[in-house]
């Protein structure tokens, strides 16, 4: 199924693809409400399993439960839509590495027209304990440079994000060494969980909003 064969790409196990040989879709979807679903990372299979991943990991996962469309090379990364409960939503996966995932971000929020509203941005977060989720209607990136970049390239803090707790760097180490770090093997149970949890709270956000998310996922 094609969607199983997007995941194990997500992940960072299959072979790194340029936009020119993958079929494109480049039709907007009319005048369907859509929401995009944006999940940080960085390509290939060298960054597979790292914790600045789990924004792939966690879109890999509801694109998996919803058995979503074919996976896509646009908008300088892979996308696969499905229908939602508030309407159409498209998943993305920005391949211009973290740092310039704005690029790839503002590309698609012009060519479908959407506002910041129809944004949902899925990333890691050091400042946050390992396994831990958060959704915040607006905000500074606090240190993440794919959102930081989001914010420039779209011009406004003003849109949802959650955040996956990866915990901080232990005393010494530097904090670009360990987001490219994998999670060591008594973290792995927690960020499972969490990724599950965070999967779900997609879904919860596409059919309610950020802050009804925010008053079901923040306390726990």
């Amino acid at each position: 199924m094609i969607w199983a064969r997007s995941l194990r790409r997500w992940l960072g196990f299959g072979p790194e693809r340029s936009a020119e040989n993958l079929p494109v879709d480049d039709h907007p979807h009319g005048s369907e409400a859509m929401k995009l679903v944006v999940g940080l990372g960085n390509p290939g299979k060298k960054y597979q399993g790292t914790r600045h991943n789990v924004g792939f990991v966690v879109m890999a996962t509801v694109a998996q439960q919803q058995s979503a469309g074919p996976v896509r090379n646009k908008f300088q990364g892979e996308t696969t839509d499905f229908g939602g409960p508030g309407g159409r939503a498209m998943l993305l996966c920005p391949s211009t590495y973290m740092n310039r995932s704005g690029q790839s971000v503002k590309a698609a929020i012009d060519f479908y027209k959407l506002q910041l509203d129809d944004l949902l941005v899925v990333c890691d977060d050091l400042n946050l304990p390992v396994g831990r989720i958060r959704f915040r209607s607006k905000g500074s990136a606090g240190g993440q440079k794919g959102l930081a970049d989001i914010i420039r390239k779209v011009g406004s803090d003003e849109f949802a994000r959650l955040r996956i707790g990866i915990g901080s760097p232990p005393d010494g180490w530097d904090a670009a060494d360990y987001v490219l770090g994998r999670f060591h093997n008594d973290e792995l149970a927690t960020i499972d969980e969490a990724i599950q949890r965070a999967a779900h709270g997609v879904i919860d956000w596409l059919a309610h909003d950020t802050n009804y998310c925010m008053n079901q996922y923040n306390g726990a």
